[in-house]
């Protein structure tokens, strides 16, 4: 009759048979997640070292501690650095130099300007002077200024006198450089140098 389901015979034994064989062969698509419990259970206890602090050394009630020496790591300072810089020269002369015993054939005074306006200026100077066949000039640069007392750290600003030295052993002028040197205390001390130019070729 149009009306009736059918009843469900369920499966038969060859097709039970037949079910097992095909779940015996077949491939599982993931392997199955391992137990993390497990894993943790399974891992060896590592406990970190504790530090061992070192061994004091025998100290006697009564003695006196070692005396500390603190190493000083600053690096010396512009003006300490400069100061040891080699000679080009020959001996005597350098000293002579240094001491402000030679005859000044120029000099410039670049105290004030900016770096922009400075460092063309120098250059204008040094090779006109080479070119005339002058050998010691005197380049002055101010000592610099210091920050005001309310800065935590203050510290000399001299822009030109740290840039003359560079702009001077760098091409266009080191080829016509010998030597540099702060010049003495008559000629400026720490606010000018002497520029000892070379033999023109």
């Amino acid at each position: 009759m149009a009306g009736r389901r059918r009843k469900s015979r369920g499966l038969s034994p060859e097709d039970k048979a037949l079910w097992q064989k095909v779940a015996e062969q077949a491939i599982p698509l993931a392997r199955p997640l391992p137990d993390l419990a497990e894993m943790l259970d399974n891992q060896p206890d590592v406990t970190p070292p504790v530090p061992v602090d070192p061994p004091l050394k025998p100290f006697k009630i009564g003695s006196k501690p070692a005396r500390y020496i603190p190493v000083n790591m600053l690096k010396p300072g512009f003006d300490q650095g400069f100061a040891a810089v080699s000679s080009n020269m020959d001996k005597r002369n350098f000293e002579r130099l240094k001491k402000g015993k030679l005859a000044v054939d120029g000099r410039i005074d670049l105290h004030g300007m900016t770096l922009a306006q400075a460092h063309p200026a120098l250059n204008n100077f040094v090779r006109d002077a080479y070119h005339s066949g002058k050998r010691l000039l005197l380049v002055i640069t101010g000592k610099g200024c210091r920050t005001s007392d309310e800065s935590i750290m203050p510290e000399r600003r001299g822009v030109l006198k740290r840039q003359v030295p560079q702009w001077l052993n760098q091409p266009p002028l080191s080829p016509l450089v010998l030597q540099v040197t702060e010049a003495s205390r008559k000629h400026g001390g720490g606010g000018a140098y002497y520029v000892y130019l070379r033999r023109q070729r």
